[in-house]
């Protein structure tokens, strides 16, 4: 698995964890108050958009940070500070990428630096602490998936974002971006492929058992979920991105393999409001590993095959036979090959912060992915269809994965809280 698509935990923490703290799941946890917060529609005309990264493990080192050089050298951004708990890789970091300010203490950095863009590579846990203390100082954030553990913390930072003009906080959802999603999103949006009628997302993927070995691993407190929510959720994003809102699942999960607290495969029946049909399977017991997203619309199926990222030429349109040869090779132009990438997402958020607009994947745009995830979950562990917009304050599974499911939720006096 490439460092770009790193899980939680190979990321180094920062900001609040640096004191040794660790963020409670519940709303109570204390955020950091600024005086004379930014107002996010602050005029970014003419001048470089200020960026600052937290966490400097892998997910930073070899995505983060690459692509916030590539609009340096565009004279779009730049980057001031990057802060780690760990103060030696913040200064290597720092050192390595020509960034003149390192921090141990998140807090710090926003009162000194003031950054306009915070982007957070650090483990879910850390999530929502951090976005909501980015945001409170001013700062756009820009955070890697899983967004944050659960939906109560993801309606606690959307409460912290700012009203009109930000700033606002984003999720790291790249395979949503670049050209062939695009070029797919706009004629399944016009229907010049047909109504969409069924689909499969399939995130297939092998973890062994030394990956499981890592303390933090298949436990609901630190990973958030199995691999619906830490390895699927790219699939089932661009799905949801592709074909818009979902109104009821229907799932199953199980432990076949690994000695863990989350799942290890997933299977769903996910129906579309536009009646669309879809299958959704999310493992880690795949020794030939695929993400596929397939898509049969009345006039053509469509059809993405990859692994870690794609560019056009892992999309495939195949026409109905009644088609016609022009028209046809009007939907395999995918134009220039823009590769998904966590740049082309960046690109585009810097584009809305200068407009002061709502970035995609923020807001109720970023939250259907996670509300999907936490009905497949209850769906699962309760053998119940689960529709959308069902799960909020006071259902156990607005603010646990698990839902306090018996034989899910982790076991209090084994060393884990739940």
């Amino acid at each position: 698995m490439p460092a770009s698509e790193s899980e939680p935990g190979t990321y180094r923490s920062a900001g609040s964890a640096a004191m040794g703290r660790r963020p409670p799941a519940g709303p109570s946890w204390p955020v950091a108050q600024f005086p004379g917060r930014l107002d996010g529609a602050a005029p970014l005309a003419g001048r470089r958009i200020r960026v600052a990264v937290v966490g400097t493990g892998a997910i930073a080192r070899d995505s983060h940070l690459p692509a916030l050089a590539r609009l340096a050298e565009e004279g779009e951004v730049e980057v001031v500070a990057a802060v780690d708990i760990d103060a030696a890789s913040a200064e290597a970091c720092c050192t390595e990428s020509g960034i003149p300010h390192a921090y141990t203490d998140l807090d710090r950095m926003l009162g000194e630096q003031r950054p306009d863009l915070v982007t957070i590579c650090t483990p879910p846990t850390l999530h929502r602490d951090q976005t909501v203390t980015a945001l409170r100082a001013g700062a756009w954030v820009w955070c890697e998936k899983p967004p944050v553990p659960t939906l109560a913390d993801f309606d606690a930072v959307e409460a912290a974002e700012g009203e009109d003009g930000g700033p606002y906080a984003a999720i790291v959802f790249q395979h949503r971006f670049g050209s062939g999603s695009r070029h797919v999103r706009r004629l399944l949006a016009e229907q010049a492929l047909g109504r969409p009628l069924v689909a499969h997302c399939q995130t297939t993927w092998y973890r062994d058992t030394a990956y499981y070995a890592v303390p933090w691993r298949g436990r609901w407190q630190t990973e958030g979920g199995g691999p619906a929510m830490g390895h699927g959720i790219h699939q089932m994003d661009l799905l949801l991105d592709l074909l818009g809102p979902w109104s009821e699942v229907r799932a199953m999960a199980g432990r076949l393999v690994h000695d863990v607290e989350t799942e290890d495969v997933s299977t769903a029946l996910v129906r579309f409001e536009n009646g669309a049909l879809a299958t959704v399977v999310n493992s880690v017991l795949s020794p030939d590993e695929v993400s596929r997203i397939r898509i049969d619309c009345a006039r053509a199926t469509v059809e993405l095959t990859h692994l870690y990222g794609h560019s056009n030429a892992h999309w495939r349109i195949t026409p109905a036979s009644d088609v016609p040869a022009e028209l046809a090779a009007q939907w395999q132009d995918f134009g220039q090959d823009v590769p998904s990438s966590h740049l082309a997402q960046l690109r585009e958020l810097v584009a809305s912060m200068r407009a002061g607009q709502r970035p995609r994947s923020s807001g109720a745009d970023g939250r259907t992915s996670l509300e999907l995830i936490a009905a497949l979950y209850k769906s699962a562990f309760t053998d119940a269809t689960v529709k959308a917009g069902e799960i909020g304050p006071g259902d156990p599974y607005y603010s646990a994965m698990h839902g306090g499911a018996p034989g899910w939720a982790p076991v209090v006096g084994e060393g884990v809280s739940a």
